[in-house]
């Protein structure tokens, strides 16, 4: 099955992204030093996830000196609005009035259409009794 690609980051690259956004510009030791205070991670893992978040253009890099200060490209709630569009896409088929009556414990558009005709039925059956 392909993979498709998402815009939000898994785990580990938003843990290194939160670091970034705190920072606002760091090189590796700087985002290990912060990742590591939740989870302690090898220099050589925190390098690898900053260079694939390069690749993926969540990360700008510049050069300064012989070591790469990494910056965040998109700002955290940009991120936040790829992570709930995602969301609405996913499961709620596209519908932020589904996705609020669901924060909202409502039900669902379907389930409030299809509410009413059950009822019916059952007040038919009734009826007929």
């Amino acid at each position: 099955m392909p993979r498709t690609a998402r815009d939000t980051p898994p785990p580990l690259e938003l843990l290194c992204l939160q670091a970034l956004w705190t920072l606002e510009e760091g090189d590796v030791k700087k985002v290990q030093a912060v990742v590591s205070q939740s989870r302690p991670l090898a220099y050589t893992t925190i390098m690898t996830v900053l260079e694939r978040l390069v690749r993926k253009g969540k990360l700008r890099r510049r050069k300064k000196g012989r070591a790469f200060l990494y910056s965040p490209e998109l700002s955290r709630d940009a991120m936040r609005r790829a992570a709930i569009r995602e969301l609405v896409e996913g499961f709620f088929d596209g519908s932020e009035q589904d996705l609020l009556r669901f924060l909202q414990h409502e039900e669902p558009r379907a389930a409030v259409a299809a509410a009413p005709a059950r009822s019916e039925e059952a007040s038919i059956d009734t009826v007929l009794l």
